[in-house]
This record gives C-alpha cells, structure tokens and sequence, in this order.
C-alpha cells in the first residue's frame, strides 16, 4: 500500500472530528485537496524532483496526530525562550500545530492588524479570511499542500491590512513536544495588503528525545507596493522530519524577501513556488543549510515571471560534512510576454569530506523577449591554499577551516533586512561550525535545560 493512503483513509474516518475542530474558510479547500492527493499521490523517488527525498519512506510509520485538539498543559511564556539580543518583536506560540498566545498580542499591535489564530481570524474577519486562505497554496501538484490542507485545523495568521506599517516584527516560535511519536500539519497565512509592511521570523524547535515529522504550508501574500520579509529558522533535532511548501504572489511593485535557513534538523524538504503577477515586483529567495552526521536537506523552487519588467534574485548555499546529503533542483520561468525581465539563480556549495554528497540542478525557460536572466552552480572543497597561507599565519587548522566556512555563507545572512536578527545569525552559525550544542545560545527551558539538538 502507499504511503498516502493510510492518509487518506484515516480522513475519510474521522472527517467530521477535522471539520468540527477547524473553522469552515479551512474546510472549504479539504475536498479537492483529497482528490488531488488521490490522484496524484505521494511522489516517488523516480520522479524528477523528487530524487533525493523518498516520501513514501518518510510517511510511512504510524504517527500520531491530535485530531481532538487536545491541549498541552503547559504556559508557554515559562516554558521556552528564544531570545534575539536587540530585536524588540511580538511573540507567539505554535505547540506541535496549535496556536497558543498569553492574551497579549493584540495590546502592542496598530489598528487593524491581527496576530493570532486562523480561527480566530475567521471569527473577526470572516470575508478576508475565506479571500485569502488556500488561495496561494496549490495542491494540485504539491503532495506535501495535499495533505497538510487535508489535515490542517489551525496555524498562524499575520494580516497588515492596506497603508498600516507593522514595525516590529513577529516572531513566532514552532515548538514540537510531545513523549511519543507525533505528526503535525502546521500552518502559516502571512496577508501585506496594498502599501503595508511587515516582518515574520519562525523559529523552529524540538523538545524531547522522540520523532517528530511535520508537514507545513506557508501562503505570503503581498499587494501593491507592499514590502515583506519572511526568515525560517530550523533549529530542530536530528530524530525531526520536516516536509515544507512556501508559497508567494506578488501584485505590481511589491518587495518579498525569502530567507530560510537550516543549522541542525534530520531529514527537511523545502518548496518554494513563487508567482510575480504584477510590473514592478522584486522577489529575493535565499537560503542555506549547515548538515553533517547523515542530515538531509532538498530544496526545490519554482519562480513564475508572468508580467514585464519584475526582477528574481535567488541564492542557496550548503555546506557538508560527515555523510550529509544535499539537494537544489531551482526552476525560473519567464513567461511569454514578461519582457525585461531580470531574473538570477545562484547555488553554491561545500562538501568538506568525500562521503558528503551534493546533487544540483539550476534551470531556465525563457519564452520572453529583452531579458537578463543567468544561473550557475559550482560545487567544491575548501580552498586549500587558503587553509595553507593561514596556517602559516599561526591559525590552527580547526579554526582556519571554521572561518572559511562562515566567511562562504556572509552573503545569504547579509542579505537579512533585520540587524540584531543578522548579528545573532552570524553567532549562531559561527557555533555551529565550532561543533558547539546547536541551538540558540537563549533559546531554553525555564528550568535552565537546553533544546535538544
């Protein structure tokens, strides 16, 4: 049997437990995401995205999933910290796949805008909530969209509604904990309507020594001249399995910034399917990956031209040691009649032993006219003359190869439109290519324990 059709059996018997526990704009979509599942099913490793990331494997035990909504006793507040120095932002919670918030949110937010729950934005905002959700996220060729719409009962929504400038920026904490096996399907409404701004950073964690697989479905939605960042942090463990489908639409003159980075997780897959629909439109999608042991991180992207004169900047760089596996298979098309574009695609990468592997796959179609488009991928070891003159100059080996390392990854954390959020990037990486405990130096339990990594 397939993997996904112990899925689909356990939706179609609980069904009404989904519906009753998730608000009607997140059942709307549940029915054709089904039918797209059915039919198109998990993709296997002969697929030609899929190569790298076997899903049939990785879905295949019996997780456990909180379908009840069962709470988890706990007060987040006392529980976990993941402090940035300096960066003065509005927290909130996201337990295995439920949103959890302290009541403070709405005091330090501008009029108009909303933090909170996807029920509770359907309450409030019935109209905007059934315009927007599921609107940007396509199931019909996206497994991983698939599933989590046909599961998914609650998440994150950060709606900035027209001309409103939300200055601080949201931080939200992804925490897995649970003592048993656990699956679960989170979600991210991130709505910058005409002329607003925002700023979302997710940090995701693992406490407990269990596995933990999850599927997650992020829809960025920027209007008109609107300026957005989106920074994914992964900071997981290595018994983690995260499955992760990013979706953008961007109107005439907007600016989105993408930036994921993963420092320490087991086995991650990261989708990224962007579409410029309007003149103007500027998209930055950059990201990187720090793996070792046998860590695995797949990176796919997708970006969609279909208007003139937009501009695409995308860079991805890994670095591997031990016996990690990595992969990028990038895809820009410039469809006809989006003349002028500029569109640019870049992955570098490392492989610090012979056992570490790296597959790379850059591509272009162009079917416009006056464009500037390129991509190019090298992969490679660490300069040795470089590691030579160094050691000359009384560096040791460990820490010439470490200084490298960081130095080969400045450009995708410069690229970070947030300074305290930069500066404690440049730490953190800095520790993890030391062999430190990988894990923010402030992120802990209230009782003093660290995060396992």
């Amino acid at each position: 049997m397939n993997s996904e059709q112990q899925y689909i059996d356990l939706y179609q018997s609980h069904r009404d437990t989904v519906y009753r526990h998730a608000p009607a704009c997140m059942n709307a979509p549940r029915d054709r995401a089904l039918e797209d599942l059915r039919r198109g099913g998990f993709p296997s490793t002969t697929s030609e995205y899929y190569k790298y990331t076997d899903m049939q494997e990785a879905f295949a035990p019996d997780y456990g999933l909180n379908l009840d909504r069962r709470p988890v006793a706990i007060e987040t507040a006392d529980l976990f910290r993941c402090n940035v120095p300096n960066l003065s932002a509005t927290p909130c919670f996201v337990i295995n796949d439920t949103f959890y918030s302290d009541g403070r949110l709405e005091a330090s937010l501008p009029a108009g805008v909303y933090v909170g729950s996807i029920a509770g934005f359907a309450e409030r905002h019935p109209e905007q909530a059934a315009r927007y959700y599921g609107q940007a996220a396509h199931t019909n060729h996206d497994a991983i969209a698939a599933l989590n719409t046909l599961f998914a009962q609650d998440g994150l929504v950060v709606y900035v509604p027209a001309g409103v400038a939300l200055e601080q920026p949201v931080q939200l904490i992804n925490l897995f904990r649970s003592t048993e096996p656990i699956m679960a399907n989170r979600r991210i409404l991130f709505v910058v309507e005409d002329g607003a701004s925002a700023k979302l950073l997710v940090c995701d964690h693992s406490m407990g020594d269990t596995d933990f697989l999850s599927t997650e479905v992020v829809e960025i939605i920027a209007g008109r001249d609107a300026v957005v960042d989106y920074y994914d942090l992964e900071e997981s463990s290595i018994r983690t399995r995260r499955f992760s489908s990013l979706f953008v639409t961007q109107e005439a003159g907007s600016n989105v910034l993408v930036n994921g980075i993963t420092l320490n997780n087991g086995q991650t897959r990261n989708n990224y399917r962007a579409r410029i629909n309007g003149e103007g439109a500027e998209l930055t999608l950059c990201g990187m990956a720090i793996e070792d042991r046998e860590q695995r991180v797949d990176t796919y992207s997708h970006i969609s031209h279909r208007v003139p004169r937009c501009t695409s900047n995308e860079l991805f760089k890994y670095v591997l040691d031990d016996r990690a596996v990595g992969a990028f298979a990038g895809r820009i098309l410039v469809c006809e009649g989006a003349d002028k574009t500029e569109a640019y695609q870049t992955n570098r990468n490392i492989c610090m032993t012979r056992d570490a592997r790296m597959y790379s796959k850059p591509q272009l179609e162009i079917y416009a006219d006056d464009v500037k488009c390129s991509h190019g991928m090298t992969t490679g070891q660490l300069d040795e003359q470089a590691l030579f003159y160094m050691q000359s100059r009384g560096i040791p080996l460990s820490e010439a190869r470490m200084m490298l390392s960081v130095a080969f990854t400045s450009d995708v954390i410069d690229r970070v439109r947030l300074e305290p959020l930069k500066e404690r990037l440049r730490t953190l990486v800095e520790r993890r290519f030391r062999g430190e405990p990988a894990r923010c130096a402030g992120c802990e339990h209230a009782n003093g324990g660290s995060v396992k990594g």
